[in-house]
């Protein structure tokens, strides 16, 4: 069975040497399935609730409703 890892920006499942990884400095791992999420979360700083294609965007908004 191959691992599937979940990316911590958008929420997608990848597999398992897809991608990249990221440690930061206090020991917390952060996995991205592409540059787009990398860059999203690290050089820009965003949010990724306040994106439509990302799973975290949907599954706020299905809460509110």
């Amino acid at each position: 069975m191959v691992t599937q890892y979940t990316c911590s920006f958008c929420g997608k499942n990848f597999p398992k040497g897809k991608g990249s990884l990221y440690v930061k400095n206090d020991g917390s791992v952060l996995y991205f399935c592409s540059s787009k999420c990398r860059k999203n979360m690290l050089k820009l700083g965003r949010n990724p609730k306040k994106y439509k294609w990302t799973s975290f965007y949907t599954k706020q908004k299905v809460k509110a409703e």
